[in-house]
């Protein structure tokens, strides 16, 4: 059957007895002898749906007809195996002999099954019964590597007797075929594993889909209603009603005192009021930044002056999100001020919550556009252009808040604000300590010039006015068992009050302390004292006399080198502090570039910097109260001498070094074999350098000494 052979087409025997045809599976017909022709001859043949008892015929996918002899019984059945997973169970049937089939051992051998079964196409697995089955009968299963060779051969070897010589029993072996359902138990599951690398993806774009299709409009609503305060209280007229009504019945005056004194400030910044009220007004894609010392007033300037009853506003502390430890804890920090929920924070990002804050953003500022205005015939673009008073004020404070550990979230920040600006769809004011603010500025917009606020202290009037209206307007609390002053006393503490304030400044934080000092009974004077005394410890604590440095970029001696100068001279020229050795050629490894230090100070706000047409000028204390912490440091004889003691050792061990180096240098020139007569001016320039180092050497030896004998008697 298998031989090659040469035939006629036209010589094929007609197929004879045509019956219904069954196309799903298979299509029998009765021939006559096919002689020479074989099965081969067949495929000519284009008969379909015949059957017979003699020859099965099957057509492939690509329409060639192949045919099969049926060597078993016709089993005519409707079973349809085309679902993919099917295998062809063989269960045989013999004589039992001591209780066993006689084929047990002979006919469930693969290389027989091998051999009936291979002929009707590719066999891909053949499975033998278990050895511990007690199934009878027993069986074998078969799986073909196409569905189409397994139909081919259970029609033709159903019902097959198999005898001795083939490989069946001595009275031979029946085959009864059947269809049977692959067992494939926790098969996706081995599929997916086994496949990470088409899985993670497609799972993570799946996750991706999911959250942008459901989750992404509910987070724009949030921030939306976030920032045009859908559901603050605040601005709920009903709930303002009952607050009121509240406060009237019983005499709720908390903030009467805090209000009736910051009026006297907001009447001395009254221009810069009006400024920032003007330049929101105005199309203007650049940033406003009010840059001031901590303490000076302003967030309360921008929010409660300058955006007082402006709806749309939304402000940004930079400081949670900058102190939270992790990414995880920056990310819910970040999106509680943007109003961003739900939030993920193991598949959300920085970049994905700025790019939705900027969506709901856009969102509140076209929002206001009507379509029977004048201009609703412009673009988004151009109306948001044309009507900078509807965009949204975004402010930012605490801007550069500890930026030496980490600028990354400032980097975004700045970005998304610029674009922000450049896009006309808000307002971003800076809020900043920082008096280089404009580095980082830049960095996101390089060719704007910014419109900047600078706040400083108040002026000495307007301080005393804030303390005297502070007391003033000061609720009386009736379980408060205190003494109170008498009117000779308030006169007198009022005739102190002028020295006080000189002392303080005009730092508002320093002046409210000031303010409630005064309020339980204290003298100015006295509350003054304590305040500096205050002060100085904090001063010791942070910058002196800190045993873990950590990542400080300072020197305990470059810091007391400046509290020593500050407290002799208010104010320090910039350059002349560069240049002394304590900056110019420290030994300590994180505060060898001294303006790295006096920036990290400044940050740090032991000093302040000032500026004169964007160049640094001049250093003054951080605060003014500081001026008075510093005198009261440098009059303390102990803390003196050990922090003198410690700058002069380090002076000496620079002056020590230099001195080794100029000795390198002569002996490198000793060792000429001439001493040529240019050599001559180099080796007194040396030795001139290496006695004046001596001389600043032998001279602090001595101040040392003085300090040791200090340190030695006084406590």
């Amino acid at each position: 059957m298998n031989r090659r052979i040469s035939f006629n087409p036209t010589s094929v025997p007609a197929l004879r007895n045509p019956h219904p045809p069954r196309l799903q599976t298979r299509a029998f017909g009765k021939t006559g002898n096919l002689g020479r022709v074989g099965l081969k001859g067949l495929k000519y043949n284009r008969l379909r749906g015949v059957r017979s008892e003699s020859t099965q015929i099957g057509e492939n996918e690509s329409g060639h007809i192949t045919a099969g002899t049926n060597e078993g019984i016709l089993f005519l059945d409707n079973i349809f195996p085309i679902k993919l997973g099917w295998l062809l169970r063989i269960p045989w049937y013999g004589r039992k002999e001591s209780g066993l089939p006689d084929i047990l051992y002979r006919f469930n051998n693969k290389e027989t099954i091998y051999s009936l079964f291979r002929k009707y196409g590719k066999i891909a697995e053949i499975s033998s019964q278990p050895s511990d089955s007690k199934v009878l009968p027993k069986f074998a299963v078969l799986d073909f590597a196409n569905i189409r060779h397994s139909i081919m051969a259970r029609n033709c070897l159903h019902g097959l007797k198999v005898t001795e010589e083939l490989g069946g029993g001595k009275a031979g072996t029946t085959l009864r075929l059947s269809f049977e359902a692959k067992m494939q138990a926790h098969h996706i599951r081995e599929w997916l594993t086994s496949h990470p690398r088409v899985v993670i993806p497609a799972v993570a774009a799946i996750v991706a889909t999911i959250t942008v299709a459901v989750f992404d409009p509910i987070r724009t609503f949030f921030i939306k209603a976030h920032i045009d305060h859908a559901f603050s209280l605040k601005d709920n007229k009903i709930y303002a009603w009952f607050a009121s009504q509240a406060k009237d019945v019983f005499s709720f005056r908390i903030h009467k005192a805090e209000e009736a004194s910051l009026s006297a400030i907001w009447d001395d910044r009254k221009q810069a009021i009006e400024d920032l009220q003007t330049w929101l007004m105005e199309t203007a894609d650049t940033f406003i930044v009010v840059q001031g010392p901590r303490g000076s007033g302003k967030r309360e300037l921008i929010v409660d002056q300058a955006l007082k009853g402006r709806p749309n506003t939304l402000l940004i502390d930079c400081k949670p999100i900058q102190e939270a430890r992790g990414d995880s804890a920056t990310i819910a920090a970040a999106a509680a001020t943007v109003g961003y929920r739900p939030v993920f924070s193991w598949m959300n990002s920085i970049s994905s919550l700025i790019d939705l804050a900027a969506q709901g953003t856009i969102g509140v500022a076209l929002q206001n556009r009507k379509k029977d205005d004048k201009d609703a015939s412009l673009a988004d673009d151009d109306w948001l252009e044309a009507h900078p008073e509807y965009r949204p004020v975004v402010v930012i404070d605490n801007f550069l808040h500890k930026n030496e550990e980490s600028s990354i979230v400032y980097d975004k920040i700045s970005e998304w604000a610029a674009g922000l600006t450049t896009s006309n769809i808000a307002h971003v004011i800076f809020l900043t300590n920082d008096i280089s603010y404009s580095k980082s500025l830049s960095k996101a917009l390089p060719d704007r010039v910014f419109r900047q606020i600078s706040l400083g202290d108040i002026t000495p009037q307007v301080a005393k006015k804030f303390v005297i209206s502070h007391l003033e307007n000061d609720p009386e609390n009736p379980t408060d068992k205190t003494e109170k002053l008498s009117e000779a006393q308030r006169r007198e503490d009022l005739s102190e009050l002028d020295e006080c304030i000189e002392v303080l400044g005009g730092r508002l934080t320093d002046l409210e302390f000031l303010a409630r000092r005064l309020k339980t009974g204290q003298t100015p004077k006295r509350a003054v004292a304590e305040i500096v005394e205050q002060s100085a410890s904090e001063i010791m604590k942070m910058y002196l006399l800190s045993a873990e440095k950590g990542d400080r970029k300072w020197s305990v001696e470059q810091a007391w080198y400046l509290v020593n100068c500050l407290a002799e001279n208010d104010t320090l020229r910039y350059n002349q502090v560069l240049l002394s050795d304590t900056f110019k050629s420290s030994l300590t490894s994180s505060a060898s570039n001294g303006e790295n230090v006096l920036e990290a100070l400044s940050a740090a706000e032991l000093i302040t910097i000032k500026t004169y047409k964007g160049r640094p000028q001049s250093i003054k204390a951080g605060k003014p109260v500081y001026q008075a912490a510093f005198r009261m440091l440098s009059e303390d004889r102990v803390l003196r001498s050990r922090l003198d003691l410690a700058v002069l050792t380090e002076l000496t061990k620079i002056e020590t070094k230099s001195i080794e180096k100029y000795e390198n240098e002569l002996v490198m020139l000793g060792t000429l074999p001439k001493q040529p007569h240019e050599v001559g001016p180099r080796i007194k320039y040396l030795l001139d350098k290496l006695a004046a180092s001596q001389r600043k050497i032998e001279a602090w030896e001595k101040e040392m000494g003085f300090l040791k004998k200090v340190l030695m008697v006084e406590y």
